[in-house]
């Protein structure tokens, strides 16, 4: 799919939007119109390496599962997201925010998305409506983000890892055995 470009201008601070993006468990509550289904792939959701699969809402969609992993966090002007979507992932994506200052006192956001269909048929379901599809959810989700951060409302649901703790020995209690062997 041909690059998608959509943007908004918010009334906060760059470093304000560029922290709150840089959280990809933040991304849940203002896709979650048509990104649903959030599992994060790590405990640690800020910046490099952090990741998130999800279930997307598309029509006749038999492959909705994808996922979305930060590349490049470049504080406080960019954020690089690639994944994998479709039949056995074979569809790569990529994501680039651009967090840029605006007049008196505002943020620009713009968020350029594309695929990259590895197969005849994935770009015919593509060019079958896809792209406008796509570029309205994307459009949206850009006002809700608007909307979460200046306003405070419309939030979706944040995604957590289940289970308990995860850092390394905070849920295992070591009790030696009473037969000491030696």
């Amino acid at each position: 799919m041909d690059p998608i470009t959509v943007s908004v201008s918010i009334a906060k601070p760059r470093e304000e939007v560029f922290a709150y993006l840089a959280d990809i468990a933040n991304h849940a509550e203002f896709t979650d119109h048509f990104l649903v289904d959030w599992r994060l792939t790590r405990e640690e959701t800020v910046g490099r390496g952090a990741g998130a699969r999800f279930r997307m809402k598309m029509p006749l969609n038999r492959f909705p599962w994808g996922d979305a992993n930060f590349t490049e966090v470049e504080a406080p002007r960019r954020i690089v997201e690639r994944g994998r979507a479709g039949k056995y992932n074979r569809i790569r994506t990529l994501g680039i925010y651009e967090v840029d200052p605006g007049p008196s006192g505002t943020t620009r956001v713009t968020f350029t998305f594309e695929t990259l269909p590895k197969t005849p048929s994935d770009k015919l379901l593509e060019k079958l409506g896809a792209r406008t599809w796509m570029k309205r959810k994307l459009s949206k989700s850009m006002r809700r983000l608007r909307e979460v951060l200046e306003e405070d409302r419309g939030r979706g649901a944040r995604p957590t890892i289940a289970g308990g703790p995860r850092k390394p020995a905070s849920q295992f209690r070591f009790e030696p055995s009473a037969r000491a062997d030696g």
